[in-house]
């Protein structure tokens, strides 16, 4: 190979942190995004004394909410606003889970290896563009240094307690986000299984560590979250499921996870085969339970197949620097290796960012439809209370994250109407009776007015298009509710008072 002229090591060193430092970039700029907003917000809501999936109904397992209050304490008891203080968390989560993979990678690695790592590593932990924050990130990155422990494993390579319980515990966190997940731990520990036997597997303190957390999370639930498996749940699987589903194949066809495994199929045979070692085995065995779980969802999101984008790339930087080591001798290898894992950190920057939303999001976010509703916000409903009376999530949130403002909703949006109405009511009416209502339907309709009419907000945020199908005339959010008497006399006090591309503002008049 020949020698890279002019590109000392040290230089090739700080060439190679060019990628990292601009997806970095791109997670600290607006706008955070919309669903990793949402469960901030309502973490905010929880803080101050919201109760959730009573006051607060959401699809979501409650971990992350849980996990949650932290960034929202940082933001209500420091200088820090609660968007920053979330940064602040993830950025030290990234560094933390990336410095306990290289510290389980490293030891044995060859020259290129080790150095293509030791930039990959902490540029797939930054590389999630718009969507850095998502519990599929959180997941991805939580499980680097358990799947280079599960190489370990495999290979026998003594790891410390403290190292293994560490890497454990952080994989069960992620991993237990959704329960979606758990087809990654499911298929890694079986490669596991299949190498070590049974009786060494069994002695394995690692699926025990994990196991025990997830069965007292569970345990927890009947105990501090009855709501969730008594009212939720119910709800989930009769409106939500539904929303926007996908048949599996239709997933898989998905232009984001389609491109994925386009990359991934071709890397795990090729790892699949004698001579590549343990790891890219692991990788790719993890990269197909990612897979497995953004199909299982049925929802072709593309934040669900961002494990599966991610993990390929690192299975890719993996098989080529094993490759190059290979072939170099080992002096040489040495030499080229800081040039090598530039090439290689460019190599993960161009597939983060080709055919993503970021970096164009944030570039485009000021005069973005999303950047129009947070400056109508901030102009209005500055630190408010406010009703919002929307399908969506984004741009709803950030924009009152951005603008310290609390919605006064349940939900996070009006996913449980739209559930409801996603046929047109029997007779031709366009909107339901009381008594005709089903229970959900009526639980929405009820409590939206009551507590409107209890705490009037200072705002009414209100979407112009309610994603719900027009079956003779459109659905009018406010003419829905406005048959509540408490609403309709509550609304009495409101007046139109600003307006921006799908959505009117109305404020109360004292």
């Amino acid at each position: 190979m020949p020698r890279c002229r002019g590109l000392a090591p040290s230089r090739a060193r700080l060439v190679a942190l060019v990628p990292a430092a601009a997806f970095l970039l791109v997670a600290l700029s607006p706008p955070l995004n919309h669903d990793v907003a949402a469960v901030l917000n309502f973490a905010e809501r929880m803080l101050a004394g919201e109760r959730l999936y009573a006051d607060l109904i959401d699809v979501n397992p409650p971990l992350i909410f849980v996990l949650n209050l932290l960034p929202a304490a940082i933001g209500a008891w420091t200088p820090l606003d609660a968007v920053q203080g979330l940064l602040v968390c993830l950025l030290g989560f990234c560094a933390l889970s990336a410095s306990m993979a290289l510290r389980l990678a490293r030891p044995g690695a060859a020259p290129v290896e080790a150095a293509c790592l030791g930039v990959a590593l902490p540029l797939l932990a930054l590389a999630a563009g718009y969507d850095f924050g998502q519990r599929e990130h959180l997941m991805a990155v939580a499980a680097l240094p358990y799947l280079f422990l599960a190489a370990r494993r495999i290979d026998g390579v003594g790891t410390g307690l403290g190292l293994t319980l560490g890497a454990a515990l952080l994989a069960a966190i992620g991993f237990g986000l959704k329960p979606h997940f758990l087809a990654v731990p499911g298929l890694v520990e079986a490669l596991v299984l299949l190498h070590r036997g049974p009786g060494r597997a069994l002695r394995d303190p690692v699926p025990w560590a994990m196991a025990g957390f997830w069965l007292a999370y569970l345990a927890s639930l009947p105990l501090i979250f009855p709501d969730y498996l008594g009212q939720v749940m119910p709800l989930v699987w009769d409106y939500y499921l539904d929303l926007g589903g996908f048949a599996w194949w239709q997933v898989i066809l998905t232009e984001r996870l389609g491109t994925a495994l386009m990359l991934l199929v071709p890397l795990a045979l090729v790892s699949a085969r004698p001579g590549w070692g343990t790891l890219p085995k692991v990788i790719a065995v993890a990269a197909l339970g990612a897979g497995v779980s953004a199909v299982v969802q049925h929802k072709g999101w593309s934040y669900h197949a961002l494990p599966v984008r991610l993990l390929a790339g690192l299975l890719a930087v993996v098989l080529a620097a094993r490759w190059l080591d290979r072939a170099l001798p080992g002096p040489r290898a040495v030499r080229a290796a800081p040039v090598l894992a530039a090439i290689a950190a460019f190599g993960l920057g161009i597939h983060g960012f080709a055919g993503a939303e970021a970096p164009w999001r944030e570039v485009t976010w000021s005069w973005s439809r999303g950047g129009e509703v947070t400056a109508l916000l901030k102009r209005e409903a500055y630190g408010e209370r406010l009703l919002v009376l929307s399908p969506d999530i984004f741009p709803v949130f950030p924009a009152l994250n951005y603008t310290r403002a609390q919605s006064t909703l349940r939900t996070m949006n009006l996913w449980l109407l739209q559930g409801v109405y996603r046929d047109c009511p029997a007779g031709g009416s366009r909107y339901r009776e009381t008594w005709e209502m089903s229970r959900a339907e009526f639980f929405v309709y009820r409590t939206v007015a009551e507590d409107f009419s209890r705490a009037p907000p200072a705002a009414i945020l209100v979407s112009t298009l309610p994603g719900i199908p027009v079956c003779g005339r459109p659905f009018d959010v406010l003419e829905y509710f406005g048959r509540h008497p408490l609403f309709a006399e509550t609304l009495r006090r409101y007046r139109p008072a600003a307006q921006t591309e799908g959505y009117r503002l109305l404020r109360r008049e004292d």
